[in-house]
């Protein structure tokens, strides 16, 4: 049993043992000889219909429980969340029937049929109601479960914009992990030279592809060299539309210029291998301090978070959104210095598979309108480093799911969580940052990260005074 479902058990085993119990205790010689007063039932039969209610009412709070703990996903967990109680309480009803009418019969004459059939019709019927209520209500949720998972589909197509090294979140499903697979085999072996670059060696595997150390022998440059597989399309029109696409948003991202921001040197095609050439970066990436119990000071969060959005925002003035911010994009060098990596490569990596409406990011930081497959702006990086601002400061992100449908649904449709409920030591201040940056509806977010900017910077002085 999962253990997320563990919760059934102690229910489940009250169930059987009043059960058992029941027809033992009904058994015993004491029961035989007791009577109950005002009641036309002898002790035995007194005590396997209050055995049988009693089951139906632990019956009835198993539904109750699982009506909270079944996940409300907008899928087929919603359905059923929705239908669990109404079909509980007219299963007992029945059941509860067939017990009185057979164990308590003297009492139902007691009663008086007439009133006895009326209490049954009205709770038959109004569980009959409720229960068709709940399914008519509910029937969308329905027919996304039987319909072919879209988010899922399109999230599949975009594999490759995840990093192979980070830490997956419990959210996303299998299917990327296996197209990482594929990917790690297409490349069997490393090329000596790309466009005027000597390979040195296979660095790891990121966004792309395939990442090589690199070094320009002209100027004696070591460069980062991300690659990606041109070979395997076979349609020449689109061949020559994903080139002229790769080379295009590798010029636009070739063209920033900051201090916080990777550069990219070059970009070419050899061997059947689109590449690109970029500064090369040591240092760690934020993901290493984005969990328990390896958080880094306030202040020093805010003033990197701060910088990103510096970078973010020059970005965004020349044109280019990332659409892929994530703590393993965003590096501190060894001279803490802070530089966001990958501009644009999320949207470089899925050319090869682009569809309309294509969803590109990797799921914990993409930003409602980018689930949607909706056109993002740079309001949809300022969301996701608002979710690596809130993972910084507790170690969590601020949603979660237990597949990948769920996560996206909760990033589209649940408020996130109060930061102060995870981080009661933080000033209220960060608590409105935070809560603005991660608006689902864009009038309500920062317009630009220069405002993210500002308020963080303008909490660490509150902080100093």
């Amino acid at each position: 049993m999962s253990k997320s479902w563990t919760w059934i058990a102690p229910y489940t085993f009250a169930i059987l043992a009043v059960l058992l119990a029941g027809p033992l205790l009904s058994s015993m010689a004491v029961a035989q000889s007791a009577t109950v007063p005002y009641l036309a039932l002898s002790g035995p039969h007194v005590i396997r219909l209050g055995a049988d209610l009693l089951a139906l009412t632990i019956l009835w709070l198993l539904a109750l429980a699982a009506s909270q703990q079944i996940p409300d996903n907008g899928r087929g967990s919603s359905f059923l969340r929705s239908l669990v109680l109404p079909l509980t309480t007219m299963t007992a009803i029945l059941f509860a029937t067939k017990a009185l009418r057979t164990v308590g019969l003297p009492l139902v004459e007691q009663i008086g049929s007439a009133r006895f059939a009326s209490g049954y019709a009205i709770g038959l019927v109004g569980s009959g109601l409720w229960l068709t209520t709940a399914w008519l209500m509910n029937y969308p949720s329905l027919r996304r479960a039987f319909d072919p998972p879209l988010l899922t589909r399109r999230q599949g197509a975009q594999a490759l914009a995840e990093e192979e090294e980070e830490e997956q979140e419990a959210a996303e499903d299998s299917s990327e992990s296996k197209s990482h697979s594929a990917t790690s085999t297409i490349i069997t072996s490393t090329p000596g030279m790309l466009g005027r670059y000597r390979v040195l060696k296979e660095l790891g595997r990121g966004a792309m592809g395939l990442v090589y150390l690199g070094k320009d022998p002209t100027i004696q440059r070591f460069v980062a060299i991300k690659t990606m597989r041109l070979d395997q399309i076979d349609n020449d029109d689109k061949l020559q539309n994903i080139k002229a696409r790769f080379f295009r948003e590798a010029e636009s991202t070739g063209r920033l210029s900051h201090p916080n921001i990777v550069t990219i040197y070059d970009a070419g095609e050899e061997h059947d291998l689109g590449y690109i050439a970029m500064e090369l970066i040591e240092g760690t990436p934020l993901k290493q301090w984005a969990r328990q119990p390896n958080l880094m000071p306030l202040n020093e969060v805010l003033l990197i978070v701060a910088t990103a959005a510096d970078a973010l925002d020059y970005a965004h003035q020349q044109g280019v959104v990332h659409r892929d911010i994530k703590p393993a994009n965003i590096m501190l060098t060894k001279d803490r210095i802070v530089k966001v990596m990958d501009f644009g490569i999320a949207k470089i990596a899925s050319s090869s598979k682009t569809q309309t409406n294509m969803v590109m990011g990797t799921p914990t930081y993409m930003s409602p309108e980018q689930i949607s497959g909706k056109k993002v702006d740079g309001r949809s990086d300022i969301f996701s480093l608002g979710v690596v601002l809130f993972e910084l400061l507790t170690g969590q992100p601020p949603f979660t799911a237990d597949n990948l449908s769920a996560l996206l649904f909760s990033i589209a449709h649940h408020p996130h969580p109060a930061i102060h409920t995870l981080r009661p030591d933080l000033p209220p201040m960060v608590q409105e940052i935070v809560d603005r940056a991660l608006q689902k509806e864009l009038p309500h977010r920062y317009r630009r990260a220069d405002e993210f900017a500002r308020e963080l910077r303008a909490c660490l002085q509150s902080l100093a005074a």
